[in-house]
């Protein structure tokens, strides 16, 4: 199940999202199915709020926040470029047991 936020993440999002997946499993899957997972997709989320609002439900439920503008493509270039040295120099692992 899928949840887009317009604003900040709150713990009545994660109850709300918690009861959805909750009837989603016991209403909808089928025995031997996977349970449910819940996504909230939101503008912004506080660390703490997402710990201690997600963590230790009984259900699998995130939270991740989106971007609706991409970054500069000056800053792409520079993310790429620090992501390719770091192949070209990372230890190459050897294929043998």
């Amino acid at each position: 199940m899928i949840d887009l936020k317009l604003g900040k993440l709150t713990h009545a999002d994660a109850g709300q999202m918690h009861m959805y997946v909750h009837y989603a499993r016991k209403h909808w899957t089928i025995e031997g199915e996977n349970p449910p997972v819940g996504l909230i997709l939101c503008a912004s989320k506080d660390a703490a709020v997402a710990e201690y609002a997600l963590d230790d439900l009984p259900s699998t439920v995130m939270a991740a926040e989106y971007r609706t503008v991409l970054p500069s493509e000056k800053l792409l270039v520079e993310h790429l470029e620090q992501a390719r040295e770091q192949l070209l120099t990372a230890p190459r692992r050897s294929r043998e047991p």
